[in-house]
């Protein structure tokens, strides 16, 4: 695994918090040249610690303003139930992250749709016909009060 200095982790702070920074900006916030300063995030890059950029949208002005939980269960505990499952939310554009999980269930979803219409065909017309799945549980967000989704990670506790 590839050690992360403190000059990495100022890079990376600085864009999480704005992944279109030029480096003529960044160089400095990270205490370096330019040309050193590009030479570290394109090797922050070639290594997999950036895997990329993108833009942080408002979903409501892109129909998907309603956003739902949902924890899935599978009928069975087999990988290629798992591989089939996921070939199918990977598919569906509805679904904005599918996450594996531990516990009484074997994913967690978020969705998001237009609005409730929305999500009712999705439960029915996709997440529903696929096989695999034996029970959903659905969770309606009302609102976000934190949502740190494509903002600079905090620091991480080290003990």
């Amino acid at each position: 695994m590839m050690m992360i200095d403190e000059i990495d982790r100022r890079i990376l702070r600085e864009l999480e918090l704005d992944g279109r920074i030029s480096n003529a900006e960044l160089a400095p916030r990270a205490g370096l040249s330019a040309s050193a300063c590009l030479r570290r995030v394109q090797e922050l890059e070639r290594r997999g610690v950036i895997t990329g950029y993108k833009a942080m949208l408002d979903r409501s002005y892109v129909g998907g303003g309603f956003t739902v939980f949902v924890t899935v269960g599978l009928s069975r505990h087999l990988k290629e139930d798992q591989e089939a499952f996921e070939v199918a939310m990977k598919a569906a554009p509805e679904v904005r992250e599918c996450h594996n999980v531990s516990g009484a269930i074997e994913y967690l979803l978020r969705v998001e749709v237009a609005n409730l219409d929305a999500y009712k065909y999705f439960h029915t017309e996709v997440l529903g016909i696929v096989k695999q799945v034996s029970s959903i549980t659905s969770y309606i967000c009302m609102s976000s009060p934190k949502d740190d989704r494509g903002t600079a990670s905090p620091p991480i506790r080290q003990r």
